[in-house]
């Protein structure tokens, strides 16, 4: 191992279940210091990859290496430096918090123990560790498995969902808490399907769907892919429409709730708002705008693929180019995966 290496590279990952694809060839890499946020709607196949990422289960092709090892061939030696969870954590509800703790630094040993106090105070549970997990709420929870991760002292932290199922203000929380710990110079993977939580937090994503990649990259260079968008609210907007359509440069013209919206370039948009200025059309903002990753997830995960079965994705972004196949993942495959 060098420190040179990634995080986790994952290469041609592919885990079917009978004739459903779970996990179509997927790649990846989370570099060191990376906030890596991994999306896909429910059922999209990132569980499993995390499971196998893990050495959890087995791919039926392709590898994974954390920090260069793999998983399948140097088993716990190559989880050396990774902790997380999948999945929801699980306690012993009878047992405190503390104790909950004690049990799991006994299982990983070294020093572990030492650092139970310390994963308490990160994760703000000091004050309620000698309470019985059963009467913790479910963020509390959450944060107990955090709490459980830190004990290993880790360099990268595999998160699944971490958010899902609490409310505004423990969102808020965890949020912070992962800021912090990667402010501190770890490194985390996120699973989630929350797009304002990934924005907020991450640098580098991919976004699976089906199974397959359809972006991976940078979060600002996918966003910046959707400059030269301009939202436009006059006095008139359906006779703004209609001279806007009649405009050289402006494109893909569509009108909303706000408003209208169009592509084009700052020259076409300059020579628009003279047009309306001209007609007695009056502009109450004509504004710059770029698309939110929830936008552009719901673009790349939901409109119909092309022609070719490559990925549809915005101009410019990279994507998966291989032929579609008829597998996909389904909620039975998860079913079938956590029970296999």
């Amino acid at each position: 191992m060098t420190l040179t290496e990634p995080a986790v590279q994952a290469r041609g990952l592919v885990k079917r279940y009978g004739r459903i694809t779970a996990v179509d060839h997927v790649d990846l890499t989370v570099k060191a210091g990376d906030v890596y946020g991994y999306l896909g709607p429910n059922g999209a196949g990132k569980t499993t990859t995390l499971r196998m990422m893990l050495g959890l289960i087995r791919p039926d092709a392709g590898a994974v290496r954390l920090f260069g090892r793999d998983p399948l061939v140097e088993g716990v030696r190559a989880l050396d430096g990774v902790a997380g969870f999948v999945e929801a954590p699980r306690f012993y509800p009878y047992l405190t918090g503390r104790k909950n703790l004690e049990l799991v630094a006994a299982l990983d040993g070294g020093d572990a123990a030492a650092r139970i106090d310390a994963a308490l105070d990160i994760v703000e549970l000091a004050d309620r560790a000698r309470d019985k997990v059963g009467g913790y709420s479910h963020g509390m929870r959450q944060r107990l498995g955090l709490a459980g991760a830190l004990l290993r002292d880790p360099r990268l932290l595999i998160l699944d969902e971490p958010a899902t199922g609490l409310d505004p203000g423990g969102m808020r929380d965890m949020r912070l808490l992962i800021r912090r710990l990667a402010g501190q110079g770890m490194t985390v993977l996120l699973s989630s399907h929350l797009m304002a939580e990934v924005e907020e937090l991450c640098d580098r994503v991919v976004i699976i769907s089906s199974g397959r990649v359809r972006y991976e990259g940078a979060l600002d260079e996918l966003i910046a892919t959707t400059a030269g968008r301009y939202e436009l609210r006059t006095t008139d907007d359906a006779r703004a429409q209609q001279i806007a359509a009649a405009q050289r440069g402006v494109d893909d013209l569509a009108r909303n709730a706000r408003g209208l919206a169009f592509a084009a370039d700052e020259r076409a948009a300059t020579a628009l708002s003279i047009a309306l200025g001209e007609a007695g059309v009056g502009i109450a903002a004509l504004v710059p705008r770029t698309a939110t990753l929830e936008e552009l997830f719901f673009r790349m995960t939901e409109e119909a693929p092309a022609t070719d079965g490559a990925p549809v994705a915005p101009a410019g972004v990279s994507n998966d180019r291989r032929p579609a196949t008829p597998d996909r993942h389904t909620p039975r495959a998860e079913e079938e995966e956590l029970r296999a």
